[in-house]
């Protein structure tokens, strides 16, 4: 589902760039540093990890220029055989909306477990990769840079010829507690 809500006033400088500028970004593809594949489906897979999309809706769009809600979440199946193992669907309708101006996409995102103990740790496993699955194919419908991309087969093929720049640590960007912080505690 694609709409627009009311806008919620924002005094953010969010997002970083004007909606000309905003559509530019959103067309580009993603740099093979976001993708990540794995086997599955008879083949394999090309996919973006749910922090890293989180960290790039975040990038495109400013921290507080998008937010995400759970419009529903459904058990579909829940299956425990004779020796108490459990399989489990879940599926999650999950909305992305801009801040700014109202506009939304929403989608649907599933979550499965099969031959797990214990029915809170498979709910548990099942509603976070839901509401994960669901977040991403929500963010896709934005453009290519949010992962839409990922379905242009020629694209996939590709992408995974060029190099992974190599990206260096850098002690800087790490976050600790401040000398004040923990005087106080």
């Amino acid at each position: 589902m694609h709409g627009t809500s009311n806008p919620v006033p924002s005094t953010s400088s969010h997002p970083p760039y004007s909606p000309v500028e905003l559509q530019k970004v959103l067309e580009k593809k993603l740099g093979p540093e976001y993708i990540s594949t794995r086997s599955g489906g008879g083949g394999k897979l090309t996919y973006v990890e749910g922090w890293k999309m989180i960290n790039l809706a975040n990038e495109v769009f400013g921290y507080d220029g998008w937010s995400s809600s759970i419009v529903s979440l459904t058990t579909d199946f829940i299956d425990v055989d004779d020796n108490g193992r459990i399989a489990m669907h879940v599926t999650a309708v999950v909305r992305v909306t801009l801040v700014g101006t109202g506009v939304f996409h929403e989608d649907v995102g599933n979550g499965t477990a099969e031959n797990m103990k214990g029915k809170s740790a498979t709910l548990d496993k099942c509603k976070k990769e839901a509401v994960t699955d669901g977040l991403k194919r929500a963010l896709r419908a934005f453009g290519n840079i949010m992962g839409n991309c990922l379905y242009d087969k020629i694209y996939t093929r590709d992408i995974h010829k060029v190099k992974v720049p190599s990206v260096r640590y850098c002690i800087h960007v790490q976050y600790h507690l401040s000398k004040h912080f923990l005087a106080h505690t």
